[in-house]
Formats: C-alpha cells, structure tokens, sequence
C-alpha cells in the first residue's frame, strides 16, 4: 500500500504563542488523532518560522497558513489530502 502523510508544520515561536498556538495545537492534535484524518498527517512543532507578524502560522505542505485558527487550517488540510487519498 503506497500513502503520503500530509506534513503539517506549527510556529512554537513566542509570538506564535502569544496569538494562540498553544491552543491551536491542542485542536490539531486532538482532531488529527481521530476521525477521517488519522494516519493521514503529522503534526510537527517548530521554533520560531520568522513570519511573527502573521502569527500564528502554520505551514500545510507548501501552504502557508497565516493569522491563522483551526478551521482554515483543517480546510487546507483536506485539499491537500483528498489528491492522495
């Protein structure tokens, strides 16, 4: 069986922090785990992705998820999974 896991890549920065990754994180973590898209990402923490004016940010693939909150980022998500799965 051949599949891609969609990388999904969070600002851990201060800033990023400060606009809500903290909480961000907590809604990808618990939401990746479960459901439709288990097994279909990984969620990866970074240190600062130097875009603090845009934080939070998340990177999908080769998206870039600016001022961002759960919905937008589970959104592109799904774009880019539906090409693989």
């Amino acid at each position: 069986m051949n599949s891609k896991r969609e990388l999904v890549f969070l600002c851990t920065g201060s800033d990023c922090k400060k606009a809500g990754a903290k909480q961000l994180r907590k809604e990808l973590k618990e939401n990746l785990k479960s459901g439709s898209l288990k097994g279909r990402c990984k969620l990866i923490e970074t240190k600062c992705m130097d875009m603090c004016k845009s934080a939070p940010v998340v990177i999908v693939g080769d998206h870039f998820c600016k001022k961002t909150d759960s919905e937008k980022v589970f959104s592109q998500i799904k774009i880019k999974t539906n090409k693989y799965f």
